[in-house]
């Protein structure tokens, strides 16, 4: 036989025999032993996942309070304050004169013995709850209760345990202790007003009804004519439209600083459901909202106001939920990984997925914690067996030590006799 043909010969029962195996190895369900090399894998462990919402944001003062003058029926006289004035409640902030004083001074008046009446009625009324009160202590037997008593307690008085009726008693002289305390303080208010218009005759004086710093002052009297910003601090951003569909109002929220040496910490108070901006289709849309910042005591430290923060909106958190990493994942119709088996093989197992974030999944159904799962899935057939190589490094004699007689032995013979 020629050379020629030999080589023929040769180049076709290679190709032969590479057609048969090739068949052989794809074949459904064939017989052909398959080994897959893994050398990437890890356990499935139990861990916190937590989804997250990363965004920018800016200190601000939580609320601006606005004031207005009417320049119709009032004259101005001169301001009290300047900006940047840290203020408390009932702090002076401008004068003004007006044609109506005496009917000022007499609703002022008015709204004084309404309140003092206020008063003198809940005194009265909390006489009547003490006084049915101690009867019940000393004598419940003949304890009458006034209807008008009984009416506010909202219990039935025949039917009640007498603890519950002293509870109910106790709570309702709290809740008018305190009535009367507002009621004290408005008057103090109203008296330091009408003293004010005795004083100065013909001025009133226009006072701040809350704690803050003047932001504004509009000298041209244009309204309005004062701004005042509260000294509790926010922090102030916006979400984009895929943002929008994670946030939530209450959603905790942690945020960093330059300007800070302390993590800041608090929840989203406010969320817009209306853009920023008005909505169209050249631009995306931004839905503004507001983090209320948690206080930290007496040692919460003073933010800037303008400070730049990067902040995190944790959506979503699952502790201690068995845990794969994403890239170990097949997602076809339904997903699943590949498990390496004590026998073993790489066995395909369908799994039904929770969170997924930080480059973590949770698995809801499917292997247990401790599993060994393959990180290449794309690389395996189902029910393979696998080689992967010696990890030296953990391999130690403290960990060969805590093998049984019996278990020492079945390895030896797995290492030798295993295909």
């Amino acid at each position: 036989m020629s050379g020629k043909w030999k080589m023929a010969a040769v180049s076709i029962a290679s190709i032969v025999l590479i057609t048969v195996n090739l068949y052989l190895i794809e074949k459904k369900e064939s017989k052909v032993e398959r080994t897959v090399f893994v050398e990437n894998w890890t356990k499935v462990k139990k861990d916190t996942i937590t989804d997250t919402i990363q965004t920018n944001g800016v200190i601000k003062p939580v609320e601006e309070y606005d004031i207005y003058f009417d320049t119709k029926k009032n004259d101005f006289k001169k301001f009290l304050v300047k900006e940047g004035d840290a203020i408390t409640a009932g702090s002076s902030l401008f004068e003004y004169t007006t044609t109506e004083l005496d009917a000022l001074k007499a609703n002022l008046e008015a709204e004084k013995t309404a309140a003092e009446g206020e008063i003198a009625g809940i005194e009265e009324y909390i006489g009547k709850l003490r006084s049915y009160q101690g009867t019940m202590t000393s004598n419940p037997e003949k304890a009458t209760i006034d209807e008008s008593v009984e009416k506010n307690l909202k219990i039935d008085i025949t039917t009640s345990s007498s603890d519950l009726i002293k509870s109910n008693i106790e709570q309702e002289m709290n809740k008018q202790e305190l009535e009367k305390n507002s009621l004290n303080e408005k008057v103090k208010m109203l008296d330091a007003k009408l003293s004010s218009i005795e004083e100065q005759s013909s001025a009133i004086v226009s006072t701040s009804e809350a704690d803050g710093v003047v932001k504004n002052i509009n000298k041209n009297l244009n309204n309005p004519i004062i701004s005042i910003v509260s000294t509790n601090m926010a922090i102030e951003g916006d979400f984009s439209e895929e943002e929008m569909k994670k946030a939530e109002v209450g959603m905790t929220i942690k945020a960093s600083s330059s300007d800070s040496k302390k993590a800041l910490k608090g929840t989203i108070g406010r969320i817009h459901s209306y853009p920023a901006e008005e909505p169209s289709l050249k631009k995306d849309n931004r839905f503004p909202f507001q983090a209320l910042i948690e206080p930290e005591g007496e040692e919460t430290e003073a933010l800037l106001v303008g400070s730049k923060v990067k902040l995190t909106v944790i959506t979503n958190e699952k502790a201690g939920v068995p845990s794969i990493p994403i890239e170990a994942v097949q997602n076809h119709k339904q997903p699943y990984i590949y498990k390496l088996t004590k026998k073993g093989y790489v066995d395909k197992h369908y799994i039904t997925k929770g969170i997924k974030a930080e480059g973590k999944q949770e698995i809801t159904k499917g292997p247990s914690v401790g599993d060994v799962i393959l990180m290449e899935p794309d690389v395996a057939k189902n029910h393979s067996y696998f080689i992967t190589p010696i990890q030296f490094e953990k391999v130690k004699a403290a960990t060969y030590k805590k093998f049984t007689s019996r278990e020492k032995v079945r390895y030896l013979l797995l290492g030798i006799l295993e295909k």
